[in-house]
Formats: structure tokens, C-alpha cells, sequence
């Protein structure tokens, strides 16, 4: 009788978006396709066109893969969430059409889920290329990430990663269009007591212009982090900022009583202000509870 290990893998669906990438696709269908072949595990490749303008549609046309389009762009999340409700696998692995990932190493992330509900490919290896001018704010996002979810998280929205069908489903309707889709599925499974790894990889200089816009996303991004947090954990956002209040109005009275001999008001808005903060914090909290259940 076969053993455990004798098991044949199971099936996944490799969702590709793109936007206008006439000049890398290709070359990325390509390496899926021998990558995967020579994996022996059972796979779909599905590209979601995402309203492209330049000749990426043509360029799909002369693959095997499976194309969905989109008639108009809407957005990086929109196309995944496109790709994730026309495929069946148990499996899905998101990568990115532009050049920037090793391939290769998707058997590797895909074996890791055996023990995992999510194997993301952190940008961590030995060559990782990234705009200068985006590593400060990927440096601060990520710390926010870290400190407000209470987890660890190397990379907070790499593009490749896979994951089990059912942790996608169960948060759909979180998932936004944007850039996000990435960072929120990230922070919603750790908060929930998901197992995600991070296995390092490399990361390549992109082919073709990026669609990031640097000031906007970044908001987004951390916006999306504090909004995630306090759907899920709100004490740790709530409480710190009460926490903070209560700090600085404890500091102002006690410079108060020094100069004058009484508390100020500006010290009693700041108490009260932390106190009203914590008690909607534990009603926040209590909410969420009550209705996780």
C-alpha cells in the first residue's frame, strides 16, 4: 500500500495578472511552463488581463494559457480576486508578469504547504533589487505591520506566494482592488492564527515601466495595516494610543502642578480623551469577538 509520502501533490492554479505587459509575458509563461512540467504536479495557468493597451493581449494569444480579461483596468487586487473565483484547485499561486521573481522556485514554495496554509517568497536572498527611494518606506511599513499585528512579517506584500483555495474565500470580502490584495491576505492570516512561511528569494530589476504610484500606495498600504489591525485586534491599536494619551497627559499635568499649583485643562482633555479611547478599544474588541464566533 503507498505510504503517506507516495501521495500524489495536489493541483494548484497559477493566477498571473497583467497590465500592460506586452514585453515580459511571454518570457514568463515560458518558465512557468517548464517549471511546472517538470515538477509533475498537476496545474493550470490562468493570465487575468487587467484592461491592457498595449499589445499584451496579442501576445496571449499565442500561448496555451488561459485569459481572462477585464475590459477596463481595475486594479491589481481585482484581478487577482478575477483569477481566485474562475479557478477550482485547492492551490493557488499568485506571481507577478513582469520579471521580477525566480520562477524556479515555485515547487519549492508549493512543497512547503504541506505544514503551511501560506508559503510566501520573501524578498530577503542574496540579490534583491529595489528602488532606493522605496526602501525606506517598505522598511517603515513593514515595522508598523510588525508592531501592530504582534507577528513577524519579513515581506509584507510580495507577489509570490501560494496559498490554500479556503484561506482566500474566507476573506474575499476584505480583499481590496488595489495594490493591497497582497498585504491585506498577509496580515489577515496571521491574525487569525494562520501558518504563513517565508521562504527568502531574490528579486529582479522589472521589465517595462512599473503602475505603483509611490505617495498614493504607500498611503494605502498603511492605512490598510491600522484598518486590518483593528478589524481583527483592535486593542493594539486603540490601547497604545490611549497608552500615548494618557502618557502625555500625565506629563502636562505634572508641568502644570510644577508652575501653577493645579491641573490644567489641557491635561484633563488628554486623560479623558485616553480613557474614552481604551473604553471604545474593549467595545471594539468585544464586537469582534462576539462575532467571530
Amino acid at each position: 500500500m503507498p505510504g503517506a509520502t507516495d501521495r500524489m501533490p495536489e493541483p494548484v492554479s497559477i493566477i498571473i495578472p497583467v497590465f500592460n505587459e506586452e514585453g515580459a509575458i511571454a518570457s514568463t509563461l515560458a518558465a512557468v511552463e517548464s517549471t511546472m512540467q517538470a515538477s509533475g504536479r498537476v496545474y493550470e495557468v490562468l493570465v487575468v488581463d487587467d484592461g491592457s493597451e498595449d499589445g499584451t493581449a496579442g501576445v496571449l494569444a499565442g500561448t496555451t494559457a488561459r485569459v481572462v480579461r477585464h475590459r477596463a483596468n481595475r486594479g491589481y487586487g481585482a484581478a487577482l480576486k478575477t483569477g481566485i473565483r474562475a479557478t477550482t484547485h485547492p492551490l493557488v499561486a499568485i506571481l507577478d508578469a513582469d520579471g521580477t521573481y525566480p520562477i524556479a522556485r515555485l515547487p519549492e514554495l508549493l512543497a512547503h504547504l504541506d505544514e503551511a496554509d501560506m508559503v510566501v517568497g520573501a524578498r530577503t536572498g542574496g540579490s534583491v533589487h529595489v528602488p532606493a527611494l522605496r526602501r525606506p518606506v517598505k522598511w517603515l511599513l513593514t515595522r508598523a505591520a510588525n508592531l501592530l499585528s504582534g507577528h513577524r512579517i519579513p515581506d509584507l506584500n510580495s507577489g509570490l506566494r501560494v496559498f490554500r483555495r479556503e484561506l482566500a474565500t474566507r476573506f474575499f470580502g476584505l480583499f481590496p482592488d488595489g495594490f493591497s490584495f497582497t498585504s491585506t491576505i498577509t496580515l489577515a492570516s496571521h491574525i487569525n492564527g494562520y501558518r504563513v512561511e517565508y521562504i527568502p528569494i531574490d528579486y529582479y530589476r522589472r521589465t517595462g515601466a512599473s503602475s505603483i504610484r509611490p505617495v498614493r500606495d504607500t498611503l494605502n498600504f498603511f492605512l490598510l495595516i491600522v484598518r486590518m489591525v483593528v478589524t481583527f485586534r483592535p486593542l493594539n491599536v486603540f490601547l497604545p494610543t490611549a497608552a500615548a494619551l494618557l502618557g502625555l497627559g500625565a506629563i502636562k499635568a505634572a508641568l502644570d502642578f510644577s508652575r501653577t499649583g493645579a491641573f490644567g485643562v489641557g491635561a484633563a482633555i488628554l486623560i479623558l480623551t485616553a480613557i474614552q479611547i481604551a473604553l471604545m478599544g474593549l467595545l471594539a474588541d468585544l464586537v469582534t469577538r462576539r462575532t467571530s464566533l
